[in-house]
């Protein structure tokens, strides 16, 4: 069992420039008038897979014949990825997709964690003593939403989108955060979803091997809950 420490210092702020990947990908998954996350069964693969795709993009994990390998030495700053990055480190070596699966609820309460700290959330006792976040900062998920909004939509040509908002934009479509974008926008912007996709992993190779087997893991998370739910449904 492992766990990563995301109090031991304040690396997100309010600022949704300065919030990480997958701090971000999570305010994505909050409805903003219920102010709480949508129901989703797979929410901490999809956190998982961002914060992946981070430490990629940042140079601290390398692509080994399909393997995810920590750099040494390298560190962000920030106590999740850190503590994601050497996690991987200590442990055997693992493919992409399996990371993603691989006891992901440490990375989701770590973010969950971090945000809370930052008062971007607020925890309340739910049923059987359990921890419920809501946002405390709507705005701060508004300015998050609103960026991503405009890169699925196209405001922004894809040539001058950052690899960050592309990874971000190609994760949330693939899990179908419907407080992000409806099936049927996912839909219309299919060919712009697939630009982003390639613009996330351009930045390196281990970039693009974590995306395409980051949105594989997730996709295959989406349809066994969806599975689950028309089985519990009887239908």
């Amino acid at each position: 069992m492992w766990s990563i420490h995301a109090r031991s210092q304040r690396s997100v702020t309010v600022s949704g420039e300065t919030l990480s990947l997958p701090a971000r990908l999570h305010l994505l998954s909050y409805d903003p008038v219920r102010m709480r996350p949508a129901a989703t069964g797979h929410q901490a693969h999809l956190v998982t897979a961002a914060a992946l795709a981070e430490l990629a993009r940042r140079g601290m994990l390398r692509d080994e014949g399909g393997t995810a390998r920590a750099v040494p030495g390298d560190r962000t700053g920030d106590p999740v990825l850190d503590g994601l990055s050497a996690v991987i480190g200590a442990d055997r070596p693992r493919r992409w997709k399996s990371w993603v699966t691989h006891r992901p609820a440490g990375v989701l309460d770590a973010v969950r964690a971090q945000l809370a700290d930052a008062g971007v959330l607020r925890t309340r006792q739910g049923l059987f003593g359990r921890t419920r976040y809501e946002l405390a900062r709507a705005d701060t998920a508004a300015t998050v939403r609103e960026r991503a909004r405009a890169v699925l939509t196209g405001a922004v040509p894809v040539a001058e989108v950052s690899d960050e908002d592309a990874a971000l934009v190609a994760l949330a479509t693939a899990a179908e955060l419907r407080a992000f974008a409806t099936g049927r926008e996912r839909r219309a912007y299919r060919a712009r979803i697939a630009e982003l996709t390639e613009r996330a992993g351009s930045a390196a190779p281990a970039l693009r091997k974590v995306m395409e087997e980051a949105r594989a893991a997730i996709t295959a998370a989406v349809t066994a809950s969806a599975a689950a739910g028309v089985m519990s449904s009887g239908g």
